[in-house]
């Protein structure tokens, strides 16, 4: 083991900044298909209805789940740098089985080969950032990660609504996948570093006790990262809803596919952006009061986008859904990572991940199943409910996790 090596963002602000470069590109690759595939699925193979739709959200977050729970298992016998290798090999064929799929299959397995894409490849990035930074600005680095992965899916959002609106849906919204695909392979493969040594050298400094059981603890048991792992999958769920329902909605209220690709790209951008300084702001305060906030402004945007119809309010809503959003996301990953042995922490992110993004298959069937019972407004106020309701636990249940406000045993329990 390498005796020189020191953990800090100063100390390793060029490989950071490499793994910011390559996150950057993994939330382009899935923000090209943020606001485009309603109308892709319509002009393309004639699908129309939530069902149909919402098969390739699920699609996608099968697949990013089980690729999460994948990089926390493989985490024990490969490095990170063979992980983020592998997502993202997985990306290469996404752009072209969308350009040129022949049945709504392909676009479904295309959505497959995104989701292992997004599981390995920013999973691993999470990991090595937290890796080289070390324990004083997690958070500030969960926060830039954060900000370089959905400012990208925003303005890929942007980027490819803007394409089909001037060339159409066939191919030329997923022609710039090819561009990030390749560029993001090629920086992982040439420059970016493996950071196994700095693992082992905060195991040896660390005085973080190893869970009995990672699984159980992570997944419901330990009060607090149990509990923001729930939060985590109840935010992807609302995500999900929204990805999925979001333009069907604007649409109804005859919104343009410009307009529309505005408001779908604002959330994410406000959310990556906000999070330079929530991520922050985690590192000085108590994260479950960040959560909790967090949940609850979700909770109100989702209400607003049932009740207004005027585009400015609109817009608001989205603002409100990406701060809450912003709010919370950085800080689900350094909270559970501040909790964690260093040799457990690549198998709890992986967890907490594969619960977080099951939200999206969750929130995809509920909004499918639901909307043709209920409708849409009906659908996104019980999402609504839900979301304020994981975000009243994390108030009840959680506890601080900064050192200044540990005042709470069950901090410090093993699981």
């Amino acid at each position: 083991m390498k005796t020189d090596l020191q953990q800090g963002l100063g100390q390793n602000w060029k490989q950071f900044s490499l793994l910011v470069l390559v996150n950057a590109f993994v939330g382009a690759m899935v923000g090209l298909e943020r606001a485009v595939m309603p109308g892709f699925a319509e002009h393309i193979f004639g699908k129309q209805g939530q069902v149909v739709l919402l098969s390739f959200i699920m699609a996608f977050g099968t697949s990013k789940a089980l690729a999460n729970l994948m990089m926390g298992m493989l985490s024990e016998r490969f490095t990170r740098k063979h992980l983020l290798l592998l997502g993202w090999i997985a990306a290469i064929p996404v752009p072209f089985l969308l350009m040129y799929a022949e049945h709504w299959g392909l676009v479904i397995l295309a959505n497959i080969f995104l989701g292992l894409n997004q599981g390995l490849a920013w999973s691993s990035t999470v990991v090595m950032k937290i890796d080289l930074v070390g324990e004083k600005n997690r958070g500030l680095a969960m926060g830039i990660n954060e900000f370089a992965g959905y400012a990208a899916v925003g303005l890929a959002a942007y980027l490819a609504t803007s394409l089909a609106s001037n060339y159409g849906f066939r191919a030329a919204p997923f022609v710039p996948g090819i561009l990030f695909s390749i560029a993001g392979l090629l920086v992982s493969w040439i420059w970016v570093k493996d950071t196994h040594h700095h693992v082992q050298k905060e195991t040896q400094l660390s005085k973080r006790p190893l869970l009995d059981n990672v699984w159980k603890a992570t997944s419901y048991q330990h009060p607090t990262i149990g509990t923001v792992t729930i939060n985590g999958l109840m935010n992807n769920l609302n995500d999900g809803v929204i990805w999925g329902l979001l333009p069907v909605l604007l649409a109804t209220k005859g919104y343009s596919l410009t307009e529309t690709g505005v408001l779908a790209g604002l959330y994410p951008a406000i959310w990556g952006f906000g999070q330079l300084f929530t991520g922050r702001m985690g590192d000085t305060h108590c994260k479950k009061q960040l959560i909790t906030t967090g949940m609850l402004l979700q909770a109100l945007a989702l209400a607003m986008l049932v009740f207004t119809s005027q585009y400015y309010l609109l817009a608001v809503s989205m603002v409100l859904m990406g701060i809450g959003t912003a709010l919370v996301y950085p800080n689900f990953l350094s909270s559970i990572a501040e909790q964690m042995h260093p040799q457990q922490r690549a198998k709890a992110l992986g967890i907490f991940r594969f619960w977080r993004d099951s939200g999206y298959v969750i929130g995809a069937l509920m909004a499918a199943l639901l909307t043709s019972f209920f409708g849409l407004s009906a659908t996104l106020l019980l999402v609504a409910f839900l979301t304020a309701g994981a975000g009243l636990m994390a108030h009840s249940r959680m506890c601080c996790t900064n050192k200044q406000f540990w005042g709470d045993t069950t901090c410090l329990e093993v699981y």
